[in-house]
Order: structure tokens, then sequence, then C-alpha cells
């Protein structure tokens, strides 16, 4: 289902990020849960273009539904949030979506979360969904950016300190620092595996944490890293992933292929180029697929294969959910040739 919402405020959060806060609806309030992503919809120069966003509110928390916007180089929709969306505009939006969420469970007594740049916008709102519902949870945030010019919610986060500084542990990672020996949660450096592995160095049960990462594949890797070293296994993990992460080995057995896609009643033939998602040619014809997160997370854009072979290259998470002939569409190319999809409303 999709919604049609106003911007009520525009927040600037650094140089070149803003958060969009959107009035709820008034008839039918959008549900969600705190680290879930809003999917907005916009069209550019004539052209749709959809973009998954975190949600950076909380349920219960805050009044607004708000999505933090970090400028990406070259990045379309990100230059034209930051450019051009004013308060009041309308825009569209798809229905909540992700399962990185905080799941209920009695064990846990710590909440480690990992984040870098712009990855702290679903961890800001797992923290607030902990903070504020929970008595005896403790949160521990590693926030790493270039300054503190750079840290987005930089205040938010001071405010959350004041409130909860009993149960909320934040240590601030700058790799553009003089160091400030008066502030031993002031880290220079980036959080690689040997600083997240001194984080780690207490007397924790792993059974009673949990780890919450939202950043670049090489934090997720150095905190994994240090938490199996640690503990000797992962349990408890969570990362939010906003890209595919593709191995050029898993292209060998791909070629550039022809394929048939029937959507909404209509057949198009597409040449889908070696290293190219059945999605992205879709949208480069100007072929408007359904789709949200583009990393095969969600199921917006499944097909159904009625002919011929496909391989997914790049998912991050097992999709059990999917039934035999269906496929993600953003993560998709051709194995053989005369493969036929149709995707199905």
């Amino acid at each position: 289902m999709n919604y049609t919402l106003k911007v009520a405020e525009i927040r600037k959060e650094t140089e070149d990020t803003v958060t969009l806060c959107f009035k709820q609806p008034g008839l039918k309030k959008i549900k969600y849960i705190a680290g879930q992503y809003l999917t907005l919809i916009f069209r550019i120069n004539g052209r749709r273009y959809i973009r998954p966003y975190s949600f950076s509110s909380s349920p219960n928390v805050d009044t607004f539904l708000e999505v933090t916007v970090k400028r990406v180089a070259n990045g379309l929709v990100s230059n034209h949030i930051n450019d051009m969306i004013n308060v009041g505009d309308s825009i569209e939006v798809m229905s909540p979506m992700g399962d990185f969420i905080f799941g209920t469970d009695d064990a846990i007594t710590d909440v480690y979360f990992w984040g870098v740049g712009s990855g702290i916008t679903p961890l800001i709102s797992i923290i607030k969904h902990i903070l504020s519902s929970t008595a005896s949870i403790n949160v521990h945030l590693n926030y790493g950016n270039k300054n503190h010019e750079t840290t987005i919610f930089k205040d938010q986060i001071e405010a959350l300190k004041t409130r909860y500084s009993e149960r909320l542990t934040i240590r601030h990672f700058h790799t553009k620092l003089v160091l400030d020996e008066g502030n031993p949660y002031l880290i220079q450096g980036r959080i690689d595996q040997d600083k997240a592995l001194s984080i780690l160095d207490v007397a924790l049960d792993p059974n009673c944490c949990a780890h919450y990462i939202c950043g670049p594949i090489g934090l997720k890797e150095s905190v994994k890293s240090a938490i199996q070293t640690k503990f000797g296994r992962l349990i408890n993990v969570y990362s939010e992933d906003f890209e595919l992460v593709k191995d050029p080995k898993d292209f060998i057995d791909i070629h550039t292929q022809e394929i048939s896609l029937t959507f909404e009643g209509k057949l198009h033939k597409l040449e889908i180029a070696k290293g190219k998602t059945i999605l992205e040619a879709a949208l480069d014809a100007d072929i408007e697929l359904p789709y949200s997160c583009q990393t095969g997370n969600c199921s917006t854009c499944k097909g159904k294969v009625l002919s011929g072979a496909l391989k997914m290259i790049g998912l991050t998470k097992e999709r059990s959910d999917l039934e035999e002939h269906e496929y993600l569409l953003c993560c998709s190319h051709p194995l053989t040739e005369n493969v036929q999809i149709e995707i199905q409303n």
C-alpha cells in the first residue's frame, strides 16, 4: 500500500545531511517498528526513482515520521532531497518494511550498536525505542565519523546521554582529530577489530548481549571478527545492508543474454549485460517494475521464472520464503538462454 505524506519540517543535521519530518496521515496512521525503513518515490526529469531510507524516528517517542538522508556524490535522489524538497511538499511512500529490529528477549542485558556516518540512522531509532520502553537494558553506542562537525544527530545523542546517563554509554571514533586526553570516550581512528575487541573486553555473557551493525563492509567484518575472537562464536549479531556485496567469482558463469519479461500484460525483450541485474536493465529501459530495497532483503521486485535459469548474487541473508521458481530481480542474473519471467501483481 502506498501513502502520500506531507513534509512538516526539515532539519539540517550536518552540512550534507537533512532529516525529513512527515506528518502522519489524518485518517489511518502509518505503523512501523524502530529500525525499519520507509521507501520514497520521486519523479525526476520524467523518470521514476525509488529509494529506501531508514527511519530515524521511533514509534511512541517521536511525533513525526522521520527519515534522514545524507548527500551522496553523484547521487541523483539524495541530492534532490537535500536541494529541492521543501516544507509543505507531498511525497509518495510505500508501507514500512525491514527486519533490522530489536526483538524482545528477557535474557538480553546489553545491546551494542556499531555505526559509521549515516549508518547511525536505524541505530538511533532502535536506541530510542530500547531506552524509552525498557528499564534495565544497557545501551552501548560506538559511532565513527570524521569529526564533530560531520556527526549526525550529535545534539540528539547528547540529549539521550543526559537523560539516560546510567544506561547509555557512547564512544565516538573520529578519523580527523587531535586527541583529547580528558575525554576517554573520544577515540582517534576508525572502528577496527582491535578497538572493537577492547570494547568487548569485559565480563560479558554472549547470550545476554546483542549487536547491531550498520555501515560499510569493513566495519561489519571488523566487528564480527572481534565478536568471534572474544566469544568464539557469533550470536545475536544483526547487520543492515544498504548494498549488494558482489564477488567477481560469482560472475564466471554469467554472460550477456536476452530475456523475455512480462509485466502488466505486456511482453518486453531485454538484453541483460553481464554484471547488470534484471531489475537494473528493466529500469534502464524505462520499464517501471516494482522495487524497494535493491539488496535482496524485501520481496517487492519478486518475479516468477517460466523457463530458463537465473542466479541470485549478493544476498547476505538466506531467503527461505521464496517459492519454487521465484527470484528477486534486484540481484538476479540470467544463467541460460530462453529465460522467460513474469511479474505478478
